[in-house]
């Protein structure tokens, strides 16, 4: 879908600039037409002949070409782009867009740029947790930019954290269903989804927990997003990065993804239950470790509340939708959790089938609604995600 759209790829001064040669070629295999503006720092990374190799571009780097005077005008950019993508964006370049300041000819492009913007940061692990690059994200998604998240991942530093720059792969399939008109058909629309699994401190080194992934969850989040929602997914613990287009908000318990949820929904058009929510936590937590001895050991548990019945209570024609995970009685207890949590409809699981459940990459549902049963063959949980999405959008039209 990228034929004949001029992407402006900026690139800064970031180690991780050697992963925009191989997004320049992905943009042009899928027909794009690519113009790279650089930092001068970002010349120290990665050259600018090889981008002008990759992107059949000159590149351009300074507000004038100092051999003959000719003038890079950055308002001609930002007229000509359909999007303009900066990838890798430092922690530096991040600030300065949002105080407006612009020393370089990529931040005055920015600034006349009339195209949607998508960044994708890279720093150190510090730097992306810092509370100041934190607030000049947040004030460049309320301006409207499209931020696609670092992934946790090995560092240059040497650490491991969250601040490695999405795959080139991601970054490419992000601008491309940013581009399609024909995917935003939920342009508009506010959903919260939840996925993976929440955890019940017992001591400061037990929990309750289970085994959810969170890779159907987030799978719904990033479908939901490419279709032009604006998606808040509430995670529990999980190993993966949040998919491009969407904000992620952590949780560990099944208490702060209730007081999480509830608060957003206010403002929400829906909302997908797609987490492992514990159903009871402990009724004290010891501060201290608990010391085994010859003995059994007692723990107390107390009901967590039931995030999705209060969303039922709340819902006044919003959307709901459920999961539910069985290994016996499948059909009957989803039709009574449909019913009870007043869900639209309720994607059901059974560890019974091949291939569904936990921690894969496949999912066998069937959806159940007041209408009855629809029972899907197995697929991966991408593919599901989109099926998902479809019966949304059939709600919405209704």
């Amino acid at each position: 879908m990228l034929k004949g759209k001029h992407i402006l790829l900026g690139i800064t001064g970031s180690i991780a600039a050697y992963k925009a040669a191989v997004l320049c070629r992905l943009l042009k295999t899928a027909g794009a037409e690519v113009q790279v503006v650089m930092t001068p720092l970002a010349k120290q990374f990665i050259t600018p002949l090889t981008m002008a190799t990759l992107s059949k571009n000159p590149i351009l780097v300074e507000f004038f070409d100092p051999e003959n005077g000719a003038w890079n005008s950055h308002v001609a950019l930002g007229e000509w782009a359909d999007c303009f993508l900066i990838a890798p964006a430092t922690a530096n370049t991040l600030a300065k867009m949002a105080h407006g300041i612009a020393d370089n000819l990529l931040l005055t492009t920015y600034l006349s740029s009339r195209a949607p913007v998508v960044v994708a940061p890279a720093m150190d692990l510090d730097m992306f947790a810092h509370a100041t690059t934190q607030r000049n994200l947040a004030e460049l998604r309320r301006t409207g930019v499209h931020i696609i998240e670092p992934a946790d991942g090995e560092l240059a530093s040497g650490l491991a954290g969250k601040g490695r720059m999405a795959e080139p792969a991601q970054i490419a399939a992000f601008v491309d269903a940013l581009l399609d008109e024909k995917k935003k058909s939920l342009q508009g629309k506010r959903f919260i989804v939840t996925a993976g699994a929440t955890i019940e401190a017992i001591d400061p080194v037990r929990y309750i927990s289970n085994h959810s992934s969170g890779k159907m969850g987030y799978a719904i989040a990033g479908e939901l997003a490419a279709r032009g929602a604006e998606v808040l997914l509430v995670s529990g613990r999980t190993a993966l990065p949040a998919p491009a287009g969407v904000t992620r908000y952590d949780v560990l318990s099944a208490e702060e993804m209730y007081q999480a949820v509830v608060k957003a929904f206010d403002t929400a058009d829906g909302a997908v239950m797609c987490a492992a929510v514990a159903d009871y936590t402990p009724e004290h937590y010891t501060d201290h470790k608990l010391k085994k001895d010859d003995g059994g050991l007692v723990i107390r548990l107390q009901r967590t509340k039931d995030i999705a019945a209060e969303l039922g209570r709340r819902k006044a024609g919003r959307i709901l939708v459920g999961f539910a995970l069985e290994t016996d009685n499948e059909e009957a207890h989803a039709q009574e959790k449909l019913r009870r949590k007043q869900f639209d409809f309720v994607v059901l699981n059974s560890l019974r089938d091949a291939g569904a459940g936990f921690r894969g990459d496949t999912n066998k549902v069937t959806f159940i609604d007041a209408a009855g049963s629809e029972a899907l063959p197995l697929l991966t949980k991408g593919e599901v995600a989109q099926r998902i999405a479809d019966k949304i959008e059939r709600l919405i039209q209704k």
